[in-house]
Protein backbone atom coordinates (compact mmCIF):
# COMPACT_ATOMS: atom_id res chain seq x y z
CA UNK A 1 0.00 0.00 0.00
CA UNK A 2 1.14 3.22 -0.96
CA UNK A 3 1.90 6.21 1.53
CA UNK A 4 -0.24 8.78 -0.24
CA UNK A 5 -3.20 5.50 0.01
CA UNK A 6 -2.42 4.78 3.84
CA UNK A 7 -2.92 8.43 4.73
CA UNK A 8 -5.60 8.71 2.91
CA UNK A 9 -7.68 5.52 4.86
CA UNK A 10 -5.63 6.55 8.10
CA UNK A 11 -7.48 10.63 7.72
CA UNK A 12 -10.49 8.47 6.79
CA UNK A 13 -10.50 5.77 10.05
CA UNK A 14 -10.14 9.47 12.38
CA UNK A 15 -12.61 11.37 10.58
CA UNK A 16 -14.99 8.45 11.40
CA UNK A 17 -14.37 8.32 15.23
CA UNK A 18 -14.68 11.54 15.52
CA UNK A 19 -17.86 11.62 13.51
CA UNK A 20 -18.59 8.72 15.81
CA UNK A 21 -17.22 10.69 19.01
CA UNK A 22 -19.75 14.30 17.75
CA UNK A 23 -22.93 11.66 17.36
CA UNK A 24 -22.20 10.33 20.88
CA UNK A 25 -22.30 13.77 22.71
CA UNK A 26 -25.07 14.80 20.14
CA UNK A 27 -27.24 11.94 21.45
CA UNK A 28 -26.45 11.86 24.94
CA UNK A 29 -27.14 15.34 25.38
CA UNK A 30 -30.39 15.43 23.22
CA UNK A 31 -29.53 17.98 20.99
CA UNK A 32 -30.47 17.27 17.28
CA UNK A 33 -33.68 14.84 18.28
CA UNK A 34 -35.43 13.65 16.03
CA UNK A 35 -38.60 15.88 14.30
CA UNK A 36 -41.92 13.44 14.16
CA UNK A 37 -42.27 12.12 10.73
CA UNK A 38 -45.98 13.24 11.57
CA UNK A 39 -44.96 17.19 11.30
CA UNK A 40 -43.10 16.33 7.93
CA UNK A 41 -43.51 17.40 4.48
CA UNK A 42 -44.95 14.36 2.11
CA UNK A 43 -41.57 14.10 0.36
CA UNK A 44 -39.62 14.26 3.64
CA UNK A 45 -41.65 11.64 5.20
CA UNK A 46 -41.46 9.19 2.02
CA UNK A 47 -38.07 10.12 1.82
CA UNK A 48 -37.30 9.09 5.45
CA UNK A 49 -39.30 6.34 4.71
CA UNK A 50 -37.89 4.70 2.06
CA UNK A 51 -34.44 5.41 3.25
CA UNK A 52 -34.69 3.58 6.77
CA UNK A 53 -33.61 0.25 6.69
CA UNK A 54 -32.32 0.50 3.02
CA UNK A 55 -28.84 -0.21 1.79
CA UNK A 56 -27.06 1.66 -0.91
CA UNK A 57 -24.73 -0.65 -2.63
CA UNK A 58 -22.05 0.40 -5.09
CA UNK A 59 -18.64 1.83 -5.88
CA UNK A 60 -16.20 4.64 -5.47
CA UNK A 61 -13.65 6.33 -6.93
CA UNK A 62 -10.51 8.19 -6.91
CA UNK A 63 -9.84 10.79 -9.24
CA UNK A 64 -6.36 10.06 -10.71
CA UNK A 65 -7.12 5.88 -11.25
CA UNK A 66 -8.41 4.26 -13.88
CA UNK A 67 -11.92 3.74 -13.62
CA UNK A 68 -12.35 0.08 -13.92
CA UNK A 69 -9.73 0.37 -10.04
CA UNK A 70 -13.55 1.53 -8.69
CA UNK A 71 -13.55 0.15 -5.80
CA UNK A 72 -16.83 -1.79 -3.66
CA UNK A 73 -18.55 0.84 -1.52
CA UNK A 74 -21.93 0.03 1.10
CA UNK A 75 -23.98 1.87 2.93
CA UNK A 76 -26.32 0.45 5.39
CA UNK A 77 -29.08 2.95 6.93
CA UNK A 78 -30.77 1.96 10.10
CA UNK A 79 -32.69 4.73 10.50
CA UNK A 80 -32.73 8.67 8.20
CA UNK A 81 -34.79 11.56 10.48
CA UNK A 82 -34.43 14.64 10.26
CA UNK A 83 -32.87 16.57 13.31
CA UNK A 84 -33.75 20.56 12.32
CA UNK A 85 -33.76 22.51 9.46
CA UNK A 86 -32.16 21.11 6.28
CA UNK A 87 -30.05 18.58 9.06
CA UNK A 88 -30.93 14.82 8.76
CA UNK A 89 -29.30 12.05 10.57
CA UNK A 90 -28.33 8.91 8.99
CA UNK A 91 -27.74 5.95 11.42
CA UNK A 92 -25.02 4.47 9.10
CA UNK A 93 -22.82 1.31 8.90
CA UNK A 94 -19.90 2.38 6.37
CA UNK A 95 -17.87 -0.96 4.58
CA UNK A 96 -14.69 0.54 2.89
CA UNK A 97 -12.03 -1.85 2.09
CA UNK A 98 -11.29 -3.16 5.05
CA UNK A 99 -13.00 -0.27 6.72
CA UNK A 100 -15.88 -1.09 8.91
CA UNK A 101 -18.17 1.36 11.61
CA UNK A 102 -21.66 1.99 12.79
CA UNK A 103 -22.56 5.25 13.54
CA UNK A 104 -24.64 8.26 13.33
CA UNK A 105 -23.84 10.44 10.49
CA UNK A 106 -25.88 14.37 10.78
CA UNK A 107 -25.57 16.37 7.28
CA UNK A 108 -27.18 19.21 5.72
CA UNK A 109 -29.71 18.14 2.88
CA UNK A 110 -31.46 20.56 0.45
CA UNK A 111 -34.11 19.62 -1.94
CA UNK A 112 -33.46 19.94 -5.62
CA UNK A 113 -37.61 19.56 -7.30
CA UNK A 114 -38.76 16.05 -5.59
CA UNK A 115 -34.46 15.28 -5.55
CA UNK A 116 -32.82 15.28 -2.14
CA UNK A 117 -29.15 16.40 -2.24
CA UNK A 118 -26.65 15.83 0.61
CA UNK A 119 -24.58 18.75 0.47
CA UNK A 120 -20.89 19.31 2.74
CA UNK A 121 -19.38 22.34 1.46
CA UNK A 122 -15.70 23.32 2.88
CA UNK A 123 -16.63 21.07 6.08
CA UNK A 124 -13.51 21.23 8.32
CA UNK A 125 -12.75 18.97 10.73
CA UNK A 126 -9.42 19.86 13.10
CA UNK A 127 -6.71 18.36 12.40
CA UNK A 128 -7.94 15.77 9.45
CA UNK A 129 -8.41 18.30 6.60
CA UNK A 130 -11.42 19.83 4.35
CA UNK A 131 -14.73 17.83 2.81
CA UNK A 132 -17.04 18.88 -0.24
CA UNK A 133 -19.77 15.87 -1.26
CA UNK A 134 -22.59 16.43 -3.06
CA UNK A 135 -24.78 13.17 -3.05
CA UNK A 136 -28.27 12.95 -4.60
CA UNK A 137 -30.87 10.22 -4.36
CA UNK A 138 -33.22 9.60 -7.08
CA UNK A 139 -35.94 6.46 -7.79
CA UNK A 140 -33.33 3.44 -6.83
CA UNK A 141 -30.13 5.02 -7.27
CA UNK A 142 -27.90 7.46 -5.67
CA UNK A 143 -24.86 9.20 -7.24
CA UNK A 144 -22.16 11.83 -5.90
CA UNK A 145 -19.03 13.42 -5.84
CA UNK A 146 -16.36 13.74 -2.24
CA UNK A 147 -13.29 15.35 -1.89
CA UNK A 148 -11.06 15.41 0.96
CA UNK A 149 -8.84 18.98 1.04
CA UNK A 150 -7.25 19.60 -2.22
CA UNK A 151 -5.42 15.91 -2.48
CA UNK A 152 -7.69 13.80 -3.26
CA UNK A 153 -11.54 13.38 -4.41
CA UNK A 154 -13.73 10.95 -6.92
CA UNK A 155 -17.33 9.83 -7.42
CA UNK A 156 -19.53 7.62 -6.01
CA UNK A 157 -22.88 5.66 -7.20
CA UNK A 158 -24.95 2.54 -7.02
CA UNK A 159 -28.28 1.20 -6.05
CA UNK A 160 -30.58 1.58 -2.92
CA UNK A 161 -32.11 -1.55 -1.63
CA UNK A 162 -34.42 -1.96 0.40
Amino acid sequence: MSLKRLLVVGSFVVLMLVMFASGWVVGRTGIGAAIDRGSLSERERLFAERMSGASLVGLYDVNGRRSKDASADRYDLSTVEKVGGNLWRFGVRMQHDTFDVTMPVTVPMEWVGDTPVVMLSDYTIPGLGTFTARVFFYDDRYAGTWQHGQEVGGHLFGRIEK
